[in-house]
């Protein structure tokens, strides 16, 4: 490796390095934000079906607290996610074309939505079916229902969070496509594939029931042909950008 290649590493690796700090200093900033806000937020989903019919306790001394700081570590990353998403567009905004670079960031208040839209529909539908298709179980069985905290809100997470990365799908597919990594050829290609992990994921997230993993399965199929749609719109319109480069200078 020659020397300028290698201090062209090191300016990509500290320009790496730049931008995981101010993430991270957005990060502490959300955080406190987060922790702030934590009482409040915990108190209005106490309130709120499915939580407003239980009791919740503690287990241990520290319960309390983690579920605290849990709260203020996701209120933070939800603040810092805009900034994530532009950092890491900013870090690979030197490998795209001047039209790509302009194209690609419009994603990143989109990506943020499709979040917040994948959180929503985690907590408003997916969520509940889970909670009262669990707690029937156990009065089938006569079993008192006492609830930690800190367990509640993990089951919780470990369902909406699932969904919300996935609600991503559209946006990610997009960038991939701008980028020329990707193109609705191969979607189509690897489709039935897609279809066998969405319906998986869907089986895994919710009840143990066909009809509570069809209406999650469905709107993520939903949400993978949205995707090829868009990779389609965009794939036509590079081709027709590559075309009448053609005509006009000829063959690449």
């Amino acid at each position: 490796m020659t020397t300028n290649e290698e201090m062209s590493l090191v300016e990509h690796l500290g320009e790496l390095r730049k931008r995981i700090m101010w993430v991270l200093a957005v990060l502490v900033i959300g955080m406190v934000g987060g922790l702030i806000s934590a009482k409040p937020i915990i108190r209005y989903l106490k309130n709120i079906p499915p939580a407003n019919s239980i009791s919740w306790n503690v287990f241990s001394p520290w319960d309390a607290l983690r579920l605290y700081m849990n709260f203020g570590l996701a209120v933070g990353i939800l603040i810092t996610l805009p900034v994530i998403l532009y950092h890491i567009w900013a870090f690979v905004k030197p490998g795209l074309r001047e039209a790509e670079q302009k194209a690609s960031i419009i994603y990143i208040p989109y990506a943020f939505l499709l979040f917040l839209g994948g959180l929503s529909f985690g907590y408003w539908v997916v969520f509940p079916m889970a909670f009262y298709f669990t707690s029937s179980i156990s009065h089938s069985l006569d079993i008192t229902e006492m609830y930690g905290a800190a367990q509640y809100f993990t089951f919780m997470f470990n369902i909406i969070l699932p969904l919300a990365i996935t609600f991503e799908m559209p946006i990610v597919v997009m960038f991939l496509t701008k980028i020329r990594l990707l193109n609705p050829k191969l979607l189509h290609k690897f489709r039935r594939y897609a279809y066998m992990l969405l319906v998986i994921l869907s089986t895994v997230i919710t009840p143990p029931d066909a009809i509570s993993a069809i209406l999650v399965a469905l709107p993520l199929i939903v949400l993978y042909e949205f995707s090829v749609f868009m990779s389609g719109f965009i794939y036509r319109k590079q081709l027709a950008k590559d075309a009448e480069w053609e005509r006009e200078f000829g063959p690449k």
